[in-house]
């Protein structure tokens, strides 16, 4: 099996799913430029990982809340048969949209497989006991669409740390994972034995736990990055729901506006782009990512939603982000060359079938 790059400083990354076991993921094609390339599998090409079982099969359900837009992105637990909306995740911000995921799984006993690699010679112990549990797909066993669990995923990813991955399906919920987070969905996380819930809170406690120099900074250095797109999800969210042909059209000039600010920044050269002492101008910033050309913990909150956006947009309303969009599209390509970011990214038809329901007709 073809292995993807080994992030510095990171032995394993062990992925579990529920009950059952595990198997064997597939690599990531050589070459590829974006996760619709990938193979799909239970760790879907991620880095080595080892897979083992650890809980009930259970199902997540989505349903879309308020925001400033209308809308809200949320994954938290849900009866499968209930019509009310579910809890947002813990910390999740109130831009974004939720979706109801209708889960399918095959009733069987699956075989654990592990994958892993040996750390290289010299290569420090594990410092501590991390598990990471995310929302699972369609199947009950892939990475389903959330991009609060590709969020922390990320972030675990470039902190280069030892961890478990385990993809929980609430198709029937495990007693195990209630009994170690009561009333809450994935994305959630063990350090150390203590159980986090609150995502924006586990990002800040993952920057200051695992702090320089012995692991990377993620923060931005500068501020604007934080904020820069911070509207878009809420933008598409309304346009994608919207069932009325009349509001079509300013719906959709209410997201392009929103990317537009979004490729402006991306395209305005930061501080450090611009040498005082050169007798040429930049004018276009040539980046790869929000902040510079390594990935932040701003590019671990944008890009997956950024990324539902290309593929459902295309799929339900034939809408593309458009060629002149270069800083937008420059930034996608940048991240499409990443491992931290496609071998964390669901397979785009998980993506298009969580948002089957939601993507309305137009009457």
């Amino acid at each position: 099996m073809q292995r993807p790059k080994k992030s510095p400083r990171a032995g394993t990354r062990r992925m579990q799913r529920a009950k059952g076991g595990t198997e064997k993921a597939p690599a990531l094609p050589p070459g590829a430029q974006s996760p619709k390339s990938r193979r799909q599998g239970v760790a879907s090409g991620r880095a080595p990982q080892e897979m083992s079982a650890a809980a009930e099969h259970a199902r997540v359900g989505e349903s879309p809340e308020d925001t400033p837009a209308g809308d809200e992105l949320s994954n938290h637990l849900a009866d499968p048969k209930a019509s009310g909306d579910p809890e947002e995740p813990a910390g999740a911000e109130r831009d974004e949209d939720a979706l109801d995921v209708n889960c399918t799984q095959a009733e069987e006993e699956e075989e654990a497989v592990a994958v892993s690699t040996p750390g290289d010679p010299g290569e420090e112990a594990q410092e501590h006991d991390i598990s990471l549990f995310v929302k699972a797909g369609s199947d009950g066993e892939n990475i389903g669409n959330c991009p609060f669990s590709q969020r922390l995923f990320m972030i675990l990813w470039l902190k280069g740390v030892i961890f478990n991955v385990t993809t929980v399906d609430l198709k029937r919920k495990p007693a195990d994972l209630q009994n170690l987070a009561p009333g809450t969905n994935p994305p959630f996380m063990t350090f150390d034995g203590e159980v986090k819930t609150d995502v924006n809170k586990i990002e800040e406690f993952l920057e200051e736990k695992l702090a320089s120099p012995r692991y990377p900074k993620l923060g931005p250095k500068h501020p604007e990055s934080n904020s820069a797109g911070n509207d878009v999800f809420a933008r598409f969210s309304a346009f994608i729901k919207n069932t009325r042909k009349d509001a079509n059209e300013n719906l959709e000039k209410s997201l392009l506006k929103a990317l537009r600010r979004l490729d402006n920044y991306l395209n305005t050269p930061l501080p450090d782009e611009i040498d005082a002492y050169s007798t040429e101008d930049v004018t276009v910033s040539s980046r790869k990512f929000m902040d510079g050309d390594e990935l932040t913990l701003a590019d671990c909150n944008l890009l997956p939603k950024l990324h539902i956006i290309k593929v459902v947009a295309k799929k339900y309303r034939n809408f593309e982000f458009p060629p002149e969009m270069t800083g937008i599209w420059r930034y996608l390509n940048n991240a499409y060359a990443r491992d931290e970011f496609t071998n964390t990214c669901p397979a785009d038809r998980e993506i298009e079938f969580a948002y089957l329901d939601v993507a309305k007709r137009m009457k």
